[in-house]
């Protein structure tokens, strides 16, 4: 059934990433940036024009829509979703993709980045997808793949479904978020308007995974206000907050604790933002656990050196504030595994081996099972999210719809649901 969508698949992926709707942390509105609504109004013809019901814009930016069902007993009403912004991580204006087709193995060089290489050297996975069509950027932006992949593929089984009205599936809720990539996805009203007994997210990366743990997150910001003074009669009086930002972060143990020294289940502390001036300064971190006593030791260890830190300048004034941002999908998930063994009854039906590592990062997925939606991470292919070696192989993102008509068939035909 796969190779049937790859041209479907490689069109609508071209297209999707082209447009910049990268999100922004530090704006209040909603979605945080307008070119995210570029995506949104695009989906809203898109699924009008293909026959879908219930197609609108919801005020905290969601697209959402129905795929009627077909069959005439009870079946659960499940959901699909995936989210429309790129990371703010790195540069997303002026997405230039590429198709390298057929792929040979070796290295994947970029024009607009003559330095540039990928290989299965810095992306094992790529090794195994010899013969596939791989996508990337030209090497000066992302791709964003993460998540236009999963939009593609939602976008394709509603298509397929609505084109084939003979194929038996229940009620079927499709979701389109926007700013999950800075913790915003998931509206407190989403759970109701999207009217699901579970659900998916498309939002994964290789083939045959199907997630159902993530990390669980905090977000921290600590603030330092030094005391400016004219640097030509600063002795004894400036306090400069840079250099007090430098001495926070160099306390912290780097050498343990940060993304690039930790792997499997080993949580971190990463600064991933830093700004200010002598006067006032500014660092950004997230804080990851795969458990909470472990999430909550990081943002104790982030506040006590903050602490200790200040206690060396009294003149100055620092604070660390810690705030949550989503919870391990396990704590909800192991009490009804249900949504979870179909999703890897419709891999093996597909002939694909199911996968359930452990999500170093997390999804809307996450937020949605807290609030009562269960809703496991299904795989797209993608790959080296959120730099200029982004990558994903349209074979992959193929055998994912492949996997995703499965499943609302078999849904169908789930005694009592997919949960409970």
């Amino acid at each position: 059934m796969a190779p049937a969508f790859d041209r479907e698949l490689e069109e609508r992926l071209l297209r999707y990433c082209a447009i910049d709707s990268q999100s922004d942390e530090g704006s209040a509105a909603t979605p945080s940036t307008g070119v995210q609504n570029d995506m949104l109004d695009l989906l809203v013809r898109e699924l009008a024009a293909m026959g879908a019901h219930e197609v609108r814009r919801t005020d905290y930016g969601a697209v959402l829509a129905t795929i009627p069902a077909t069959v005439a007993g009870p079946a659960p009403v499940m959901g699909l979703l995936a989210h429309v912004d790129t990371a703010p991580a790195f540069a997303a204006k002026g997405v230039r993709p590429r198709v390298h087709r057929r792929y040979a193995g070796g290295a994947i060089a970029f024009p607009d980045a003559p330095d540039l290489r990928l290989s299965p050297a810095e992306s094992a996975y790529l090794g195994e997808r010899i013969g596939d069509d791989i996508v990337t950027a030209s090497g000066t932006t992302l791709l964003g793949a993460d998540d236009k992949a999963g939009v593609a593929i939602v976008m394709t089984v509603a298509r397929h479904l609505l084109a084939n009205p003979a194929l038996p599936h229940g009620r079927l809720r499709l979701a389109f978020t926007t700013d999950e990539e800075i913790g915003r996805g998931v509206h407190a009203r989403l759970p109701a308007d999207l009217g699901a007994e579970f659900a998916y997210t498309l939002d994964g990366g290789q083939r045959g995974e199907i997630e159902c743990e993530t990390f669980s997150a905090d977000r921290a910001t600590v603030a330092i206000e030094g005391v400016s003074v004219h640097p030509g009669v600063a002795r004894g009086k400036l306090v400069n907050a840079l250099h007090l930002a430098a001495r926070i972060v160099a306390t912290l143990p780097q050498a343990t604790m940060t993304p690039e020294v930790t792997e499997g289940r080993e949580g971190f502390i990463h600064l991933y933002a830093m700004e200010g001036t002598a006067a006032r300064a500014e660092l950004r971190f997230i804080l990851r656990d795969f458990e909470l006593d472990g999430l909550a030791a990081r943002g104790a260890l982030l506040a006590q050196v903050t602490a200790a830190v200040a206690a060396t300048e009294p003149r100055a004034r620092i604070t660390c504030t810690v705030s949550p941002q989503y919870r391990n999908m396990r704590y909800w998930l192991e009490r009804d595994m249900r949504p979870v063994e179909l999703a890897r009854a419709a891999c093996r039906a597909e002939g694909i081996t199911p996968l359930s590592p452990p999500v170093r990062g997390g999804t809307d997925g996450s937020r949605l099972t807290e609030l009562g939606v269960p809703t496991p991470n299904i795989f797209t292919g993608m790959q080296e999210v959120h730099g200029p070696r982004e990558w994903i192989s349209v074979q992959d993102m193929a055998a994912a719809t492949a996997v995703c008509l499965r499943l609302v068939a078999l849904a169908a035909r789930s005694e009592g649901g997919g949960a409970g």
